[in-house]
């Protein structure tokens, strides 16, 4: 069933990786899908709108596009996102502040700005793309995992606040998501996953396809592991 057919869907963090799988994935189903990136690139059959989501003025500005250009907003995917593994001994305030800012920060300007015109056309559907690291770490990564913490919990706050506007907010945190070959991956790489293998881009749009379904309104304020059972293995040293 093409349940996304005429609904207009907004992806950032489109031009690669995970986003350009669900950007492509929606369009497919006869979504109209606007591909937000700091790139000047979007997948075929999609919109291209270059903004950085670092920037709270470009967040604007491609908001009023977006109203000007196609007057709703059905969906967004809050996807866009950058990492630095480093030390906290040497992690600095300028990368500390840069990754807060477009994953953190970012994803709620982009909310807010989306939630405006969701409520006007009568309601809609969020995804906040978390992270398995919100729940549990690898050393050096103490920015990120504060970021996708945050995005955690602020995708629940939203889901309360927004829901009187019939706008449901949930959460998507990724586990190991291959996104370069595929191929090259070792055998003990998809045995260590209870699932048997590695995740794939795919995975994640097509959670994203049910959780945006207009049918699945009952949910809302969710968290979808989505990592093969790693979080769910114990794992003990012999």
């Amino acid at each position: 069933m093409k349940t996304q057919l005429n609904r207009v869907v907004l992806v950032t963090g489109a031009a690669q990786g995970i986003g350009r799988s669900i950007a492509e994935t929606y369009a497919a189903q006869g979504a109209t899908v606007i591909a937000a990136d700091k790139e000047p690139f979007a997948p075929e059959q999609t919109t291209a709108m270059q903004t950085d989501l670092r920037d709270p003025q470009e967040i604007e500005r491609m908001f009023r596009k977006i109203r000007e250009q196609f007057g709703r907003l059905d969906v967004l995917i809050n996807n866009a996102g950058v990492s630095v593994w480093k030390s906290p001994y040497e992690l600095s305030v300028g990368e500390w502040d840069d990754i807060l800012n477009l994953n953190l920060r970012g994803t709620f300007l982009c909310a807010r700005e989306a939630a405006r015109l969701m409520k006007v056309g009568g309601g809609g559907k969020i995804i906040n793309m978390c992270s398995t690291r919100a729940l549990m770490s690898e050393p050096n990564t103490e920015a990120y995992a504060a970021s996708k913490g945050g995005i955690l919990a602020l995708t629940h706050a939203l889901a309360v606040s927004l829901g009187p506007d019939r706008i449901q907010v949930n959460a998507i945190s990724p586990g190991w998501i291959e996104t370069g070959d595929y191929s090259q991956l070792r055998e003990e790489d998809h045995t260590q996953h209870p699932s048997g293998r590695v995740g794939r881009p795919a995975d994640i749009a097509n959670a994203c396809i049910y959780l945006t379904d207009p049918a699945n309104d009952f949910i809302t304020g969710a968290n979808l592991v989505i990592d093969g059972g790693m979080t769910r293995k114990m794992i003990y040293l012999e």
